[in-house]
């Protein structure tokens, strides 16, 4: 047990400065030093490095996951729509250094690189839920068309750019992600 709390510490300190130095790799060292224990503890339980940002990756994802539960799926199509905008405001918020360091150092790792893939798939399941009513009037292109086209909209890296780029705040993003989206649909049945 105590093993895995350290395995644990050590997972959250290499989060911890993935999200800071974005997008570089946090060395063993600097892991270790976070984690409070040495280099040694944290090669006893990962490998290499590689096995280690798998690991962060998997945490990351899990935390996503849990945080993206859907809500308000019953509700009507703004209530969704705020819903799930919501949602990915928070994801974003919270997760965006580290999703561009996974990104910035998948490099040829395929597990990493299908993390990556699994993510905008859950996303976009979750869209299929949230709007099912609106995306049952489309056909099944149409309807991968406009999911494709509505994850490329709250995508993390659709927060960055509204928020960094073009300064708006929290606020004023939502707005334009929710108004985005509710364009995008196809009316309500």
């Amino acid at each position: 047990m105590r093993s895995e709390r350290t395995k644990q510490l050590i997972i959250e300190s290499y989060l911890a400065l993935a999200g800071e130095e974005s997008p570089a790799l946090p060395t063993a060292a600097k892991v270790a030093e976070r984690a409070g224990y040495s280099v040694r503890s944290v090669f006893e339980r990962f490998p290499d490095l590689h096995r280690l940002q798998v690991a962060a990756a998997d945490y990351a994802i899990a935390q996503v996951v849990a945080m993206a539960a859907p809500r308000d799926a019953g509700g009507d199509r703004m209530t969704r729509i705020q819903s799930h905008v919501g949602v990915r405001v928070r994801a974003s918020e919270r997760w965006l250094p580290l999703w561009r360091a996974l990104i910035a150092n998948q490099g040829g790792s395929e597990e990493l690189q299908a993390r990556a893939r699994a993510m905008r798939e859950r996303v976009i399941s979750l869209m299929e839920h949230m709007y099912a009513p609106e995306l049952s009037t489309l056909s099944d292109v149409a309807r991968r068309h406009t999911l494709v086209a509505l994850e490329a909209i709250v995508d993390v890296e659709s927060w960055a750019r509204m928020r960094e780029q073009f300064g708006l705040s929290v606020d004023e993003a939502c707005a334009v992600w929710v108004q985005a989206v509710d364009r995008l649909l196809p009316p309500t049945p």
